[in-house]
């Protein structure tokens, strides 16, 4: 007896077992579809205050962004003017060093010829600063050391 030899009720009736069997097994996963629909349903209040305070999040972070991006630009700014005073600085320092030892040389150069013996030595004609003082001091003081 094949398909085609059964009655047709019979036939109709098999069908009709078989679309149950298959409704009876995915009844579960509906049954757990519909749970987790319904939890969404309830969750999406607490979802949507959840969007609301990451986009204020969000919102604030761009603020704060924004500051240090503003502020590091100001101290960079900064940055760049000290480094710039300083190389002037720098400058002036160098120039005054090689004046001094230019000074200190000829000064040196001074001391270490002999006086001459019969002249007296001539009183200078310009007032020495106090920097070329103590610098005399320390180099005689040196040279009797």
């Amino acid at each position: 007896m094949t398909i085609a030899d059964l009655p047709f009720d019979l036939l109709r009736w098999l069908i009709e077992a078989l679309l149950l069997l298959i409704i009876l097994g995915a009844l579960p996963s509906v049954i757990r579809l519909d749970r987790a629909l319904s939890a969404m349903r309830r969750d999406r209040g607490a979802l949507a205050e959840s969007t609301r305070h990451f986009a204020e999040a969000t919102r604030d972070a761009e603020l704060v962004i924004a500051r240090l991006r503003a502020a590091a630009d100001g101290a960079g700014r900064g940055l760049g003017d000290q480094l710039r005073n300083a190389t002037a600085l720098r400058e002036d320092l160098r120039f005054l060093s090689e004046r001094a030892e230019k000074l200190a040389d000829r000064m040196e150069a001074g001391l270490r010829a002999p006086p001459p013996e019969s002249a007296p030595p001539a009183p200078p004609t310009l007032p020495r600063a106090r920097a070329e003082t103590e610098l005399m001091r320390a180099l005689s003081r040196r040279r009797s050391a």
